[in-house]
């Protein structure tokens, strides 16, 4: 499951021939390439060296991690392939933060949307909408101001090792190929790219090969009129006597389903974000490797194909539908479950269950055993597997942030160390927010002191967010 490690006589061989290195053994010049194989010509690329932590992916995870790693003192470099920071929150058109009643940065992120007339009118400090484009905006101000240095349409194409340790990637973007050293490391890639491309193990879905949580297309709606869809929509405060979520879900598949489809996401979703603009969740890929460029681009299409079939739908039933319409369906695919970089702990079922209290606890997850529908057959019955599992809230340990197999590699978000099970309560965003925290005060300290960061103790880790004024 994991590529073959780099060693350090390769790294050094591909350096001193000028050229980057690959994961694959050198291949000697008069060695004819294996059929269906095509040897890439070594050739030289810049190399920067001007970084304490490098991120990797600015989701919720990431932005959070790089900014903090850069307030706690670490040059900060974070690269992103879209064209804005937030990842799921904002290309994902996620609509809805979930498990962040948190202190420390999610109460930063809360209070100055709130500043901005971004966050949907809600009493809740744990489950709430937000206005895409203002968040957007605001965490690319929060960057600045801390000094990280991010750059978009860039992706990390490839790690190399010296012996154990992870020094130097290499992302590919119109600026070509770049070389990037740095004493730390942090993959908030959601997929675990950067930790599967270092050779680490990792986990997939239930069980080797999948089945993974299915994908969702996100979309941003506009109606006539929000009053007259209360019965389908999700409001931050409800009127006395609303119907539940449960309800709301029930009546807009019903309502789908005269059109004459059934939606591949039974628990079709509306929440409601301000004026009369709403977000959507209403359909589910299956079966689907997110790191497949190919699986994920055909899902992608069928799902908006769906996403437009089902609000032209909708649409035809006039009434209190009359009018609505796609405003933008999401730049990416919602990705629920991807690689599970394996870590010095692996965060589990039975953590979930007795409530794990830990020394080195980076954040408490109180979110529920969240596992969709994993084909469409289950679909037709029910929209989520029902686990019977009781969450107690329980800490998430820096040491499943850690990584096992690559030294001065830490993850935050939904690639951390976990199972199956454990994952699809700790994948919520509020939770990525407090990983993020975590793996980025640890990260700041790790280069800053040249320590790697299983030699920091989390108390110390803690004390400096205290010293900032942002603890988890």
């Amino acid at each position: 499951m994991k590529p073959a490690p780099v060693s350090r006589r390769h790294f050094l061989h591909a350096a001193l021939a000028g050229g980057a290195v690959s994961q694959s053994p050198l291949i000697a010049a008069d060695a004819a390439p294996k059929a269906g194989m095509f040897s890439e010509p070594a050739h030289e690329i810049p190399l920067a060296q001007d970084a304490d932590v490098i991120v990797c992916g600015a989701g919720p995870a990431g932005v959070t991690a790089a900014i903090t790693a850069a307030r706690a003192g670490a040059k900060v470099r974070l690269f992103e392939w879209r064209g804005c920071l937030g990842g799921i929150w904002t290309a994902g058109l996620l609509g809805y933060f979930l498990d962040f009643n948190k202190p420390g940065f999610a109460k930063e992120l809360r209070d100055k949307l709130d500043a901005r007339g971004a966050r949907a009118n809600s009493t809740s400090t744990s489950r709430f909408c937000y206005d895409p484009e203002a968040l957007k905006l605001l965490l690319e101000e929060l960057c600045v101001e801390a000094g990280v240095k991010f750059q978009y349409h860039t992706k990390v194409c490839a790690a190399f090792r010296e012996g154990k340790r992870l020094t130097t990637i290499v992302t590919e973007s119109k600026s070509g190929r770049q070389a990037w050293k740095a004493p730390v490391f942090i993959d908030t890639t959601g997929d675990g790219d950067l930790g599967f491309q270092a050779g680490c193990a990792f986990e997939i879905g239930e069980a080797a090969e999948c089945p993974c949580q299915p994908l969702s297309l996100n979309a941003l709606l506009v109606v006539k009129d929000v009053e007259q869809l209360r019965e389908f929509v999700r409001f931050g405060q409800p009127k006395p006597g609303e119907n539940t979520d449960g309800e709301k879900k029930k009546r807009i598949k019903d309502a789908i389903v005269s059109t004459g489809h059934f939606p591949s996401y039974a628990g079709a979703t509306l929440w409601h974000v301000s004026g009369n603009l709403v977000f959507a969740m209403m359909n589910q890929e299956f079966g689907i490797k997110p790191w497949d460029a190919a699986e994920i681009t055909a899902a992608t299409v069928r799902a908006r194909a769906e996403m437009n079939l089902m609000v032209n739908g909708l649409r035809g039933l006039g009434g209190p539908w009359e009018g609505i319409q796609i405003v933008a369906t999401a730049e990416q695919i919602g990705v629920r479950d991807g690689r599970r970089i394996v870590g010095r702990y692996v965060v589990n079922k039975e953590d979930l269950i007795k409530g794990a209290r830990y020394d080195d606890a980076v954040v408490r997850a109180t979110f529920g055993v969240d596992i969709h529908a994993t084909t469409a057959d289950h679909n037709q019955k029910a929209a989520t597997h029902a686990t019977g599992i009781k969450v107690k809230p329980y800490d998430i340990p820096l040491r499943a942030l850690i990584a096992q197999d690559v030294d001065g590699l830490m993850m935050a978000g939904r690639c951390i160390s976990g199972d199956f099970i454990a994952h699809a309560s700790y994948r919520v965003t509020g939770n990525a927010v407090g990983m993020g925290e975590g793996a980025g005060v640890i990260a700041a300290l790790a280069a800053t002191s040249k320590r790697m960061p299983h030699e920091i103790p989390w108390s110390e880790g803690e004390a400096r967010l205290k010293e900032m004024g942002q603890r988890v």
